[in-house]
């Protein structure tokens, strides 16, 4: 097996994260698996380098974020940049939406990523 470039520690946060969703991220992974018979593979709490994106379609360098409280302070937007780019340069797209956009906008965010993922899909949906 290659050597990977992801730590045990965030091996382990991811796995237990999987276990442990909000219900905006659960949520948001039933809007995403809507998106499955049409090609979309996401992923739940993806470790990807030294950080974990909360739903990332691999093949499609497509991650999607649902951020809560703790995204709105000064530590945690400084974190999200430095998270973004690093992911950016790896070639990925983000998607942010906050837990009331996914709990109360849910056809807004479903359009949203939709339209980002349209070119990867074997069928378009919209």
């Amino acid at each position: 097996m290659p050597p990977s470039n992801i730590t045990p520690k965030t091996r382990d946060t991811a796995k237990r994260l999987r276990r442990e969703l909000t219900k905006a991220e659960a949520a948001m992974w039933d809007m995403l698996r809507d998106l499955r018979p049409y090609g979309a593979r996401f992923r739940r709490e993806t470790p990807i380098g030294p950080y974990i994106a909360d739903f990332a379609w691999l093949s499609a360098r497509l991650i999607v974020e649902v951020d809560g409280d703790s995204h709105e302070t000064v530590e945690g937007r400084r974190h999200d940049l430095a998270r973004d780019a690093f992911l950016r340069s790896q070639g990925f797209t983000v998607r942010r939406f906050d837990n009331a956009q996914v709990l109360d906008g849910p056809d807004y965010v479903f359009i949203t990523i939709e339209k980002h993922a349209a070119p990867f899909l074997k069928e378009r949906v919209a």
